[in-house]
């Protein structure tokens, strides 16, 4: 697919972004209705409708692609996809139910296997990213579209990190050890993924956790924005693993963080 046609594709879903994200405010407003799953992660009817939304759009924009969504994935069934669409509609759902302001609407494109299109809005931040190719990362903020390429906002000779905990395993801290982190604070959601695309952050690692569709939209966005989205053996991240689970990721805003 020629980068023309993901811009266009990209900028088609901006307004349905722009509405579930309105969507998954109301629903705040009104009461959020809470359900367990079966792996005993709670969903809220704000993640329901907000699947609706970006699934039902991205339908009529490709309708050729398959798209997996965490609200309606089958587990079961194994992923045989190359190219696909993969949609988390509310990331950080137990910081939406506590009215927190970290959750994202997230949906990326998988083209062979790797991150074409990366889509994250933080509706309460009132940010939405964007990334559709390499040096092709936005942001839009206060109404105006910025270029992401990772260049460093934080203190130089500073190393600012993120973890998915304020309390980091021991190899976490080891691997922020060795890349001169001074410092780390929590964030729950792919906001993280943002914030160091933004260079408003400059590394991030976690052990194996999580799902392909929590990260993908991040990954692009870190990846064309000019920074390193891998494993912690510095190797690549593919997408339509049989059971979509992540490996332990190093995400970095450049090689060179202090500066």
């Amino acid at each position: 697919m020629q980068v023309e046609q993901l811009k266009k594709i990209t900028e088609d879903l901006l307004d349905p972004f722009f509405e579930a994200g309105e969507e998954a405010k109301r629903y705040i407003k009104k009461g959020i209705k809470i359900t367990i799953k079966p792996d005993k992660s709670p969903v809220t009817d704000g993640d329901i409708a907000v699947d609706k939304i970006l699934r039902t759009n991205i339908s009529k924009i490709t309708p050729n692609i398959p798209i997996i969504s965490e609200e309606t994935v089958n587990l079961k069934v194994e992923n045989s996809f190359k190219t696909f669409w993969l949609i988390d509609p509310i990331d950080g759902t137990r910081e939406y139910i506590k009215k927190k302001d970290e959750y994202t609407l997230n949906a990326a494109l998988i083209i062979d296997k790797k991150p074409a299109i990366g889509i994250i809005f933080a509706p309460e931040k009132k940010r939405m990213f964007f990334s559709y190719g390499d040096q092709k990362a936005y942001q839009i903020i206060d109404n105006k579209e910025v270029i992401l390429s990772c260049q460093k906002k934080t203190k130089k000779n500073k190393v600012f990190a993120l973890t998915n905990s304020t309390e980091p395993s021991e190899d976490v801290l080891k691997i922020l050890k060795k890349n001169n982190a001074n410092d780390f604070t929590k964030v729950s959601s792919s906001y993280k993924f943002c914030l160091i695309a933004a260079g408003e952050a400059d590394i991030y690692t976690c052990r194996a956790r999580a799902y392909e569709w929590d990260i993908a939209a991040g990954h692009a966005i870190v990846k064309h924005a000019g920074g390193i989205f891998q494993n912690i053996n510095g190797e690549e991240i593919l997408y339509g693993k049989k059971d979509y689970k992540n490996p332990p990721l190093l995400v970095k805003r450049s090689k060179q963080l202090h500066l």
